[in-house]
């Protein structure tokens, strides 16, 4: 048996499985997020712990299996955090998460040692942006220096709960990518740069493959958790990463697009490819020595939730009576109305952008409204637009000589048949979906199979574990025609870029 543990930032899922890949429990438990100031965000590391504990226990529980069954565990979190460690292991201040908005001048200052934006890039294969974790480390020490003078290492969220179980300092290449101090290229710390900002070396963990055992669980962690001491705990990934391996994109050519809150379009690659603008995202991933491309819309699945909670009150009072789900409903509405809606487009940009616009003042917008224009057309231009942000992504990868083979669908987006072929006809690729759905956590289960030496390679894993269930291929005829109105697409947000950064000046306080 195997153990899955995810880090997220609303809980911790757990997940236990054979060496075939058949879950048997799963659990998950949640936790509060703070925020102190407008635009922070902070969780205490402890409740992960606490989380994490509660997590294994209660998978072993309903699974009726002993602890000496289980041979490896995964660990995988959320990318970016910083947790703060003194020379006692204990925790110096509230961890800083992705999603916090604080270090605008540290970006800066970051890309300004480096010798600019292009420059960052090519050292670290990235931009500076606010949610990773070099820009959190400098703007404690400059703001709580006292904090700073005791730190003795500084960890990513599950690495941290690493610590907890190992005694170890340890992180791996996938995670660590998204602190913005890693070559991801040659895949170790970039001394150069950690010099250029004055970060001491030291207060870095140790960087491993994602299936290389990084420690195995000490006699206190063991009883907190339940497990045998000795267990051993692999690398793991990050989130992103981790989810990579669950949906098996680890093999050339193979992408997914999880549609949940926000977008992510992950494309798996052999060889090290970089979007030199930065408007797409370049990691280590999980498969040793390969690497990962991807690109984050941040309100994907987030806006259809909002026009249902806010502008569909009827489709979810029918819903409850129907017992149906309310998405469904405004599905079938939209199937009414015509491809490309005679003209209607609709910018999903409700809480700003990532990928590929890096602009906290973009805003959510239907552009070309008629006389004409229904309900039907302003919910299909919704999903639409949403679906056509996933492919700005797939664009850039096809611009950088990224393999674009089959497209894996998951989340909201993967379980709907209209808006998977929706999917297969933007994208122009055969999109598919497969026989798990637990994520992260499911991906550094079966990396611990390899790391315990139960497969041989990471694909062969996945190979086992992994089945396609659905297949969905692109309509030529709508192929063509959406062809036609992408490509008006992404010159609205150029359009509008000035005036949205305007708005937001109106309404600061």
């Amino acid at each position: 048996m195997f153990i899955g543990i995810d880090v997220g930032t609303s809980g911790t899922k757990t997940i236990l499985c054979n060496v075939k890949g058949k879950i048997l429990a799963e659990a998950t438990f949640e936790y509060p997020c703070y925020s102190p100031h407008p635009g922070w965000s902070e969780q205490n590391p402890a409740d992960w712990w606490t989380a994490t504990t509660k997590g294994v226990k209660a998978v072993l529980r309903k699974a009726g299996v002993k602890k000496n069954q289980v041979l490896g565990v995964g660990l995988s979190g959320q990318m970016h955090g910083s947790v703060f460690i003194d020379k006692n292991n204990k925790v110096i201040r509230r961890a800083i998460l992705w999603n916090d908005q604080r270090t605008a001048k540290e970006c800066a200052q970051i890309e300004s040692k480096a010798g600019g934006r292009d420059k960052l890039i090519s050292m670290v294969a990235n931009p500076a942006l606010t949610g990773f974790t070099a820009p959190k480390i400098l703007w404690v020490r400059r703001n709580e220096p006292k904090h700073y003078e005791k730190t003795k290492k500084i960890l990513l969220p599950k690495d941290y709960v690493r610590l907890l179980m190992t005694g170890e300092y340890a992180t791996e290449v996938s995670d660590a990518a998204g602190m913005l101090l890693l070559d991801v290229k040659k895949r170790r710390w970039h001394k150069g740069l950690l010099s250029k900002l004055n970060i001491d070396y030291d207060l870095l963990a140790k960087v491993y493959e994602s299936v290389e055992v990084s420690g195995t669980l000490t006699r206190q962690a063991a009883k907190e958790l339940g497990l045998q001491e000795g267990t051993k705990v692999v690398g793991g990934g990050g989130d992103n990463a981790a989810a990579a391996v669950g949906t098996g994109i680890v093999k050339n050519g193979l992408l997914s697009a999880s549609i949940g809150t926000s977008g992510i379009v992950y494309a798996h690659s052999k060889d090290f490819r970089l979007d030199p603008s930065g408007r797409i995202h370049t990691f280590c991933s999980c498969v040793p020595d390969e690497y990962c491309i991807f690109g984050c819309v941040l309100s994907a699945g987030g806006s259809f939730q909002w026009f249902r909670n806010n502008l569909a009150q009827a489709e979810v009072e029918s819903a409850k009576k129907l017992d149906v789900n309310a998405y469904q409903l405004l599905e079938e509405q939209a199937e009414k109305a015509p491809p490309g809606c005679e003209g209607l487009y609709f910018l999903p940009y409700l809480t700003g952008e990532r990928s590929p616009y890096p602009d906290p003042y973009a805003r959510g917008a239907w552009v070309g409204i008629t006389a004409r224009t229904d309900r039907a057309m302003i919910i299909r231009a919704l999903l639409e637009g949403v679906t056509y942000a996933m492919a700005d992504q797939i664009k850039i990868m096809r611009q950088i000589n990224v393999k674009i083979g089959r497209i894996c669908a998951t989340g909201g987006g993967g379980a709907s048949k209209w808006w998977r072929q929706l999917q297969a006809d933007i994208y122009r690729a055969q999109v598919y979906t497969i026989n798990a759905s637990a994520g992260a956590a499911y991906g550094v289960a079966i990396l611990a199979m390899v790391g315990t030496g139960h497969y041989s390679t990471v694909a062969q894993a996945c190979d086992n574990a992994i089945k396609v269930v659905t297949s969905t291929k692109p309509n030529p005829k709508m192929v063509a025609l959406y062809k036609k109105y992408y490509a008006l697409y992404p010159n609205l947000y150029h359009h509008l870029k000035d005036d949205f950064a305007d708005m937001a000046k109106l309404v600061k306080h």
